[in-house]
This record gives structure tokens, sequence and C-alpha cells, in this order.
């Protein structure tokens, strides 16, 4: 039977997605405010707290390989997303508020189950409901969904909290893994019979130890925003990086088809570096958010196809898994870097942002674009 990229169980996939992400995303502004106002830590306890959901990422991924092709693939998905819902709801009703460390190891569950849900979604079950032929471009377009989490989840977030409390907001995040989980469940994936000779401990479908320049400046570039995240930012700043990726998305479309390969990298980190130029310099202007998401945008496409590229064909979900890890993980060590080093202070932060940026930019240029070159194999 032939099968479309934008066929039903392929949308549900990404829907699957784009609410799995929002649930963790929805806790950026919203969860560091409730331990800082309401469970009296202090900044630097918030922060470490904040980053522990980077290490837990990595726990459960030398498993996913074993656990994929032992159990039914969406049902470990759909578990993970379980546990996740759990760990999210949990911390308000078995105590440990007050207690930074306690926190953190419910932010360190909460980084594994999300981990391992990502890396079979993205992994297997979003390639599953597409031709062959198709896997670049709905990898592409699935990981879009969860890009679009990064400004619609604290977006949501942020009301939730200012009108009904944060109860809700960590309700509300259950919510879109129980939403997640159903969406998944409503495709039919056939069992398959394991292979002979898999591991209960392995890189494939976690780390594609081959990518590792690419992982180590996805992970930079990414802590370098997830800085800028964890100043106090209202619903207006989210809602205009949403209109930065939709840009985002235009440009790819319209005036990057035929460019050379290095453009869209390069125009995405001066866009990400003018943004927090202006926000230095100019606070309050209605640039500054947009055009951060149009970098955002432009980097993180690309290196999803850097990450595809350099890959062997049976490496397609490990490269899926690694761009993951280096994309959350970043965003969760900037968000925690931002309260335990800087507690606020625009200047300092915005100032280590930008320098950041920069080193990037010149690594890109006179580095890494030629060994990606060099070591692409598609």
């Amino acid at each position: 039977m032939h099968i479309r990229l934008w066929n039903r169980n392929f949308w549900l996939m990404s829907l699957a997605n784009l609410l799995l992400c929002m649930s963790v995303t929805m806790l950026i502004p919203t969860f560091p405010r409730w331990m800082l106002q309401d469970d009296g830590l202090t900044s630097a306890e918030t922060g470490m707290a904040m980053g522990a959901f980077a290490l837990g990422l990595f726990l459960l991924g030398p498993f996913c390989s074993y656990l994929v092709q032992r159990y039914r693939r969406n049902m470990v998905c759909v578990t993970a997303i379980a546990f996740l819902a759990a760990s999210i709801v949990l911390p308000l009703y078995l105590g440990g508020r007050g207690c930074w460390q306690t926190i953190s190891l419910w932010r360190l569950l909460q980084g594994a189950a999300f981990g391992l849900a990502q890396m079979v979604l993205s992994s297997t079950l979003v390639i599953d409901t597409c031709e062959s032929f198709r896997r670049t471009e709905a990898n592409h377009s699935a990981t879009w969904f969860g890009r679009f989490a990064l400004s619609i989840g604290p977006l949501a977030g942020i009301l939730l909290a200012r009108a009904l409390g944060f109860e809700w907001v960590v309700w509300g995040a259950a919510g879109c893994c129980v939403l997640s989980a159903v969406l998944i469940l409503m495709v039919h994936f056939p069992f398959r019979v394991p292979s002979d000779g898999f591991h209960l401990l392995s890189l494939d479908r976690f780390l594609l130890t081959s990518g590792w320049p690419l992982l180590l400046f996805l992970f930079v570039f990414t802590g370098a925003v997830g800085l800028l995240l964890s100043l106090s930012f209202t619903e207006h700043f989210y809602g205009m990086l949403m209109v930065g990726f939709w840009f985002s998305l235009l440009a790819q479309r319209y005036a990057f088809p035929n460019a050379d390969l290095k453009s869209e990298v390069v125009t995405g980190l001066i866009l990400a570096g003018t943004s927090v130029l202006i926000l230095l310099t100019s606070p309050h202007s209605l640039l500054f958010s947009p055009m951060l998401g149009f970098g955002i945008g432009m980097v993180g496409s690309r290196f999803l196809l850097f990450f595809i590229k350099l890959s062997h064909h049976c490496q397609r979900g490990t490269s899926q898994s690694t761009f993951m890890l280096g994309w959350e993980s970043g965003l969760a060590i900037g968000v925690a870097a931002g309260y335990w080093c800087f507690d606020n202070d625009a200047s300092a932060l915005g100032y280590t942002s930008l320098s950041l940026i920069v080193v990037l930019l010149s690594i890109y240029v006179l580095f890494l674009h030629g060994w990606f070159l060099l070591h692409r194999t598609r």
C-alpha cells in the first residue's frame, strides 16, 4: 500500500511529539519560579535541580535498542511517557519540598523518562510511519513540531500559572503526556520478531559517536539559548519566539533551498547573536524574540540534517537520538547555569550568551563545516 508522508499516522506521531515536548517545556519558566518563590530554594539550588534533567536524558539511552527489540516499540514509548507524567505530578504530593536534593532526583527521573520516550518516538516510531525515501523529510517535519513546543509549552505554562496557579501547570503538563500516549496508541505498530544477538547495552538508537563535534557544537549553541530562557520573560516573548520559528520555516522553503550549504548555519548564528545584542542594548525591542526564534530554527533544522547525512543508512535512528540529546541537554544546562551562576543578571548573562555564539560562529566557519564535508556519508 502506498504511504504518503502526511498520512494519518504521521500526523498522529508528529502531534504526539509536540505534546510530549510541551510537557517538559511548560516547566521551563514556571518550575524555577515555584522553587524560588514557593519552595524557598536559592538560585544555585534551583539551577542544580533544573540541570539534573540533562543528566537524566542519558540514563536510559544505552537500553533503548534492547527495549525496542525485546518489547513492542509503541508500548516502550507509552510506558516511558507514563513514567514522565508520574514524575511531573508526584513531587507535589510525595514531599521533598524545600529540599533541592529530592527535587533534583525527581528532575533526574523526568529527564530519564523523557529521554527514552523521545528516542523511541524520533528514532523508531516516526520513521515507521512513512516510506523509506521520505524518512529525511519525515524526521525534519516531526522535529519541527517538537521545536514549536519550545514556544507553545512555556506560553501555556505561564498563562496557566497566572490564571490557576502552578499546580495546574503540573496537571497540564501531565495531561499533555496522556494525550501524547493516546495518539501513539491510535497507531498500529506490528510486533517485530527480535533479531538474534542483540545486547542489553548498546549505542544503537542512542549515541552517534562519530558525530561528537556536531554534538558538542549543538550542545553549546542550545546552552547559549538556555541561558537566555532562564530570564523571567513574559508570554509575549514566547509568542514572538513562535513568529520567529515561522519565519525560519518560510526562509528555508523559499530563500535557502538552493543556497550554499554553509549559509543556513551562518545566517542562524548571526541572527541569534544579533538578537542578543538587541537584548543588551534595547531590552524592550519587539525584534529580540522573533529574531532569536529565526536563528534557533535555522541552526536546529540544518544540524538535524547534518546528523542524518553524517550517519550510515542503518544509523538514522541513532542520529535522531544524538541530535535530541545535544538539543535538550544543552537547553537544560543553559537554563541551569542561568540560575546557578547569574541569578537573573540579564547583562552578564547576555554577554556570556553572545560570547558563546561568536565563538561558535568562528568554529563553524573555520573548522566544523569543513570537517562535516569531509566526514559526511550521503
